[in-house]
């Protein structure tokens, strides 16, 4: 080993001493060169003469300075050097810009940031000793000197790697982290926004009028208004009309397919039929296409009654604290100049803008004894039920003198008196107790003669005007009926009222086979093409395909 070290050391000599006499040479043919220009031609005036000594002098001093730049780049001490210059000033580099990003970005490594610093200044100083700064500006460098420098800089890099390998994994995860947190903020933006988009969009689709329930209305318009005689309604009220022993039940809807469906239902599951009355309630502009309807395909044995809103004359704005209200929203709704696009900021409220919130059919159900004053007891039932068995047994509830019979429809937290309220608000707060268990509207077994006692529509007015700010509750009807019906409603076997079929694509089937109504509650209604597809079949098996005017407007099975 000692002697393999020997020869490379003269070998390494001999090449400094072979490159030492090829620069002398090359000086020394300078200097030939040099002086025969200036005295071949002797006979020159001055004046060329000092210009060729000058030309002389530079081109001289050009050539060394050439000359010895390229002998001391190709020296391999002179190469070596640098080489460990350059590796010194990278990883200063690198160690400023990792405690710049550190600082930059808040991150907890201030003890990484002071050795950062420090291995700067280390570097630093190590630089700039003169015996090694030397050696870049001389053209002789010391095999001693060098050997120390390298030394030195070998022992401050592997210190320094090894701080920016510590630190790396916690900068990266911070960075992975910060760049995490940006992405989750940046998405949730993006799902806000598109629930609001996708509300609006369901809503509209929801409330809009298909084209086949449109058709339909039209021609049965059509035909109530080509043969007014036909349809004439009757003047005075059937004797079954008004017979509080026989099963009564109360539809408020504009819908004439879906009303359909609701009485073909009760009756093909009726056990006598025969002893059902169905009192069908709408608006003025469909009161035609209904009677048409069950003028054309009345319930076989049972009893309907067909009349519009506007039959009732104790439904004015003088007693209907909501007419009132209504007009007001209505007003403000035909006025309103707010673009389509805002609404979806406001989804929440979107309600407002649905016409059937400005629809007095959604209130009437707080009127049932003014309207029915002969009956004790009347069933309401929503326009998007399904009745699966006979209901007869509701009308044999003991309703133990409560006004209002609903099944619950509260689990753990969930729908309790707080959601539907502002209990913020004092007269809230001290009247109703928040976890109360709310209920269903849809199907509920109303007892007159006991809503007369507890002057229930007295209490629905008060809180209504209270209300016309809308400060109690929003919008709605389910609100209002909880708060009137407060403590005067007996909860129902949930058999009675299965709901979510127009929200829920998971529920049992068995459940909802075994159900004596089911209710398409939320938007995804069974007349739409949005209906959840594995329950559509409940609803449409009790439309009658074989009528005319359903066939005359495409209704798909």
């Amino acid at each position: 080993m000692a002697g393999r070290a020997v020869r490379q050391s003269s070998k390494a000599n001999k090449v400094v001493v072979g490159y030492r006499f090829i620069v002398s040479a090359l000086l020394a043919l300078v200097f030939i060169t040099t002086v025969a220009l200036l005295y071949t031609e002797g006979s020159s005036s001055q004046t060329v003469t000092l210009d060729r000594a000058y030309t002389s002098n530079y081109l001289h001093s050009y050539l060394t300075r050439t000359i010895l730049a390229l002998s001391s780049k190709t020296e391999p001490l002179k190469i070596k050097a640098e080489f460990l210059f350059k590796q010194a000033n990278d990883q200063v580099t690198i160690l400023n810009a990792y405690a710049a990003f550190a600082r930059k970005g808040k991150l907890d490594v201030a003890k990484q940031v002071l050795s950062f610093t420090d291995q700067v200044e280390t570097f630093t100083e190590l630089m700039n000793k003169p015996e090694y700064l030397a050696m870049i500006e001389s053209f002789e460098i010391e095999p001693e000197t060098l050997r120390s420098f390298e030394r030195d800089v070998k022992e401050r890099l592997k210190v320094s790697r090894q701080l920016i390998l510590d630190t790396k994994e916690l900068v990266d995860n911070q960075l992975k982290i910060q760049k995490l947190k940006d992405t989750i903020f940046s998405v949730n933006d993006q799902l806000s926004k598109a629930k609001k988009q996708g509300a609006f969009a369901n809503l509209i689709a929801a409330k809009s009028i298909p084209k086949s329930l449109h058709c339909l209305s039209m021609r049965l318009m059509e035909e109530c208004i080509s043969h007014p005689d036909r349809y004439a309604r009757d003047a005075e009220p059937a004797q079954e009309w008004e017979d509080p022993k026989l099963y009564h039940y109360a539809i408020f809807s504009d819908n004439v397919i879906a009303t359909s469906v609701v009485v073909n239902s009760v009756v093909k599951n009726a056990n006598e039929p025969q002893k059902h009355v169905f009192h069908v309630v709408t608006d003025k502009m469909n009161i035609g296409a209904m009677t048409v309807w069950f003028k054309v395909k009345p319930p076989k044995k049972a009893h309907i009654e067909v009349k519009s809103v506007e039959d009732y004359s104790f439904l004015s704005s003088s007693y209907v604290p909501v007419l009132r209200q209504l007009e007001s929203t209505k007003l403000q709704h035909l006025n309103s100049n707010s673009k389509m696009a805002n609404a979806t900021k406001h989804v929440p409220n979107m309600k407002v803008h649905n016409p059937k919130s400005l629809s007095m059919l959604d209130h009437l159900r707080f009127y049932l004894p003014e309207m029915f004053p002969k009956l004790q007891k009347i069933l309401f039932l929503d326009e998007d039920v399904v009745i699966q068995k006979d209901l007869t047994g509701l009308w044999k509830i003991d309703m133990e003198g409560k006004v209002n019979g609903a099944v619950e429809t509260c689990f753990g937290s969930f729908h309790r008196y707080e959601k539907y309220m502002n209990f913020s608000h004092p007269l809230i707060k001290s009247k109703f107790d928040p976890n109360a268990c709310g209920w269903a509207y849809g199907m509920n077994i109303f007892d007159l003669h006991a809503w007369r006692l507890e002057k229930c529509t007295e209490e629905y007015h008060h809180w209504q005007t209270l209300n016309e700010n809308r400060t109690l509750w929003k919008l709605g009807t389910l609100p209002p009926g909880l708060m009137t019906f407060y403590k005067t409603t007996k909860p129902l076997d949930k058999f009675w009222h299965v709901r979510g079929l127009g929200y829920n694509p998971n529920i049992n089937i068995d459940k909802i086979k075994n159900a004596a109504v089911i209710h398409f509650n939320g938007n995804l209604k069974p007349w739409l093409d949005l209906a959840i597809p594995q329950y559509k079949h409940f609803w449409t098996k009790y439309i009658d395909y074989a009528m005319e005017y359903v066939q005359l407007c495409n209704f798909g099975h």
